[in-house]
This record gives C-alpha cells, sequence and structure tokens, in this order.
C-alpha cells in the first residue's frame, strides 16, 4: 500500500544519516497508523497493540515499539516528512481517481480551513485568544474523488488566505471558496495566472455595474453582470472586471450572490460549483469522526503535526484502496471493517466486498418421496 522505495528516498532526504538502534521513520509510520486505524488513543495503547502482534513485525518490516522511543519520535523527527509523503501518495493516487461530475475538464479544488481547538494549559504554544488555544488545518480538496490534495497546519490565529497564497495549483484550475479568502489582489493574481475561481461576493463591496446579461430561463438565476470595483483599493491596484451573478436556492429560497472571474460559462455551472464547496466542510467532519485529530500522543508542536499529516496520510492510504479495488463501500465502512480485522490475514477485497453467493438449498430439510 505505500511505496517504500519512495519512502526510504524521503526518509534519507529529510533525516539523513541516523543511529542505527534509533526508531525507523517506517516504524514511527506504522505505529501512529495503527494508532489511527484501530482507534488507539494513547502511546501506551499503540505499543500494547503492536507488542500483542509481535510476530507480524517481520512481514510489516517495523521493529520492537516502544511508547518512550515513539513518543521521542514525534517530538525531534521533522514532521515535514510526512507532508512529502503526503504530495507522494496524493500524485499515486490521481491515478486512478474518478472525475468530477461537470463537463469542464480542468481541475477543480475547494479552499477552507478548521480550527482545532486544544487544551490551553496543555498547549500553551497555540495560544488562539485569551481563553482556548487551536491551531488550523488547511485543505484544498482535489474534486476528482473528494481527496486532499493541499495540506498545511498553522497557529490558529492564521489567515486561510495566507496558506492559499502558498500552493501552487495546476494551471487552469478552478478554484472555489467562501467570503474568508476575500482578497481583491489575490483575485487579481489568480486572474492573472490564468486560473478559474467562484467566491462570494463582501457585504460592503463597493462596485459599478458594467454589463447586464440576460438571466435566461431558469427562474434561480435572479441576475448576470460584470462589474468593477470603485473602492479605494481600486484606484490603487488594477483590479480585473468580474462577474457578479444572484442565485435563489429554489429549496431554502435563501438569496447568493456569487463573484467569478469567468464569463463563459453558464450562471447555473457557477452556483453549482459553489455548491460543491461543502464537500470540503463533509471532509473536516469525516476526519473528525473517524481520524485521531482531535486527541494527541504528544504537547509539542511537532508531535501534533505529525499526527495530523499521518492522519491524512491514512485518509490517502484508504482513498487509494477505494479506488483501485472500484469498491462500493464507502470510506466510513472501509475504515471500520479494517479497524476489527487490521492483523487478520485475508485477502483485502474478500473483507472490503465480500461475494454473496446463493445459498444451495439444504436437502436435508425436504421430504423425498421414493417409489419402491
Amino acid at each position: 500500500m505505500v511505496p517504500r522505495l519512495e519512502f526510504e528516498r524521503l526518509g534519507n532526504q529529510h533525516d539523513g544519516r541516523r543511529r542505527s538502534d534509533a526508531l525507523s521513520r517506517w516504524s514511527q509510520f506504522v505505529a501512529l497508523s495503527v494508532g489511527q486505524l484501530a482507534g488507539r488513543t494513547s502511546l501506551r495503547d499503540i505499543e500494547a497493540t503492536l507488542q500483542s502482534q509481535s510476530k507480524q513485525h517481520y512481514h510489516l518490516g517495523t521493529q520492537s515499539v516502544s511508547r518512550s522511543a515513539l513518543g521521542r519520535a514525534n517530538e525531534t523527527l521533522d514532521y515535514a516528512f510526512f507532508l512529502s509523503l503526503f504530495k507522494v501518495l496524493y500524485q499515486r493516487c490521481c491515478q486512478h481517481t474518478p472525475r468530477h461530475g461537470f463537463k469542464f475538464k480542468r481541475k477543480l479544488f475547494s479552499l477552507d480551513g478548521s480550527l482545532i481547538s486544544l487544551s490551553m494549559k496543555v498547549f500553551p504554544w497555540a495560544d488562539y485568544n485569551c481563553k482556548k488555544a487551536a491551531f488550523k488545518l488547511h485543505i484544498g480538496l482535489d474534486h476528482d474523488g473528494f481527496i486532499p490534495a493541499f495540506a498545511a497546519i498553522t497557529l490558529g490565529r492564521e489567515s486561510e488566505s495566507s496558506q492559499a497564497r502558498l500552493w501552487n495549483y495546476p494551471k487552469g484550475s478552478v478554484l472555489v471558496f467562501d467570503k474568508g479568502y476575500n482578497s481583491y489582489q489575490w483575485h487579481n493574481t489568480l486572474t492573472d495566472k490564468g486560473l478559474i475561481w467562484v467566491t462570494r461576493i463582501r457585504g460592503n463591496a463597493l462596485y459599478r455595474v458594467l454589463e447586464r446579461r440576460p438571466t435566461g430561463s431558469n427562474p434561480a438565476i435572479t441576475s448576470d453582470q460584470t462589474i468593477e470595483y470603485t473602492g479605494k483599493q481600486a484606484h490603487t491596484t488594477r483590479l480585473h472586471p468580474v462577474r457578479r451573478i444572484g442565485y435563489r436556492d429554489p429549496e431554502t429560497n435563501k438569496h447568493y450572490i456569487f463573484i467569478t472571474n469567468n464569463f463563459h460559462w453558464s450562471a447555473e455551472t457557477i452556483a453549482e460549483i459553489y455548491k460543491q464547496r461543502w464537500q470540503v466542510e463533509l471532509f473536516f467532519k469525516w476526519i473528525k469522526q473517524n481520524l485521531k485529530i482531535k486527541s494527541f500522543l504528544g504537547t509539542s508542536e511537532n508531535a501534533v503535526m505529525t499526527q495530523i499529516m499521518v492522519a491524512l496520510c491514512n485518509y490517502l492510504l484508504l482513498a487509494y484502496l477505494k479506488f483501485r479495488s472500484k469498491a462500493s463501500s464507502s470510506l466510513q465502512k472501509i475504515i471500520r471493517l479494517l479497524q476489527t480485522n487490521l492483523f487478520s490475514r485475508r485477502p483485502l477485497m474478500e473483507l472490503i466486498e465480500p461475494i454473496n453467493k446463493d445459498r444451495p438449498p439444504d436437502m436435508q430439510l425436504r421430504l423425498a418421496l421414493v417409489r419402491s
């Protein structure tokens, strides 16, 4: 499931030469993955689980893992290794992901960030405000397979847009994000790079209408305009004109105002693209419910970020398994099956997609009349 040659190459690149008796990167990754997939809550639980399966260490290629060695590795080994591993696993998943449901062939990404609350007494380095501590998980979700393509972990005070500026998106990509990313200058930069973006307009935005477009026969589309900003920033930086679309949701009757730099696609397509942004919210909900990213095995910043990146790597492994097997089972069902059969020696496909054969008739329950 994990490309070992690439794994070892990354280990040499990030860690260099280490002591031969030190806990290896591979042993650390396997131990933390067991904690994620088996739902272990502490270093002691992981140690006991691995010791109970000591015969599997040879086949897994791991050392004997003690809780002190694992805790020390989480504290001292740079979490950036798992960030690099995450990128490798994402590229491998991309070869097997299903396409998003839109007609265009461009990549579609949803950008968002989610706060993870912490205890101020245990994690004073993650000071968010005077009452609590928190860090923020930033995700760029690829809609081909709904897998994370970009990831970053920062302190809770850092804005989402600051991380989104650092990511290198494929040429011609479509980005969808909420009003937390509303920086007119950044929108301008995305347009100059040939990227398409869709978001909602600020309530206090100052603009004037340049052109009014026909809304068509769809009653949900209330307006379709070309606008240019007239605020103070528009005078200091040359902002491109944008498209403003009014949309009334027929189910909730709520009215939304979208803006985009795409003037060619239909207004319905733009509204549907923004509606798909909800998938990144579902992603955050899934990993918080099914992986260990809310309770932590260490208290240092590096230990916390290591655990989060291993969780994201495990998510990509589960997605890869689902894509390669073409299983109809959900990721939640797959992780539950793995949790109860983690060390069972049986074919994965038999576990994920059991073959339901028709039961042969029980002849003993039939009464046969035999003529002599």
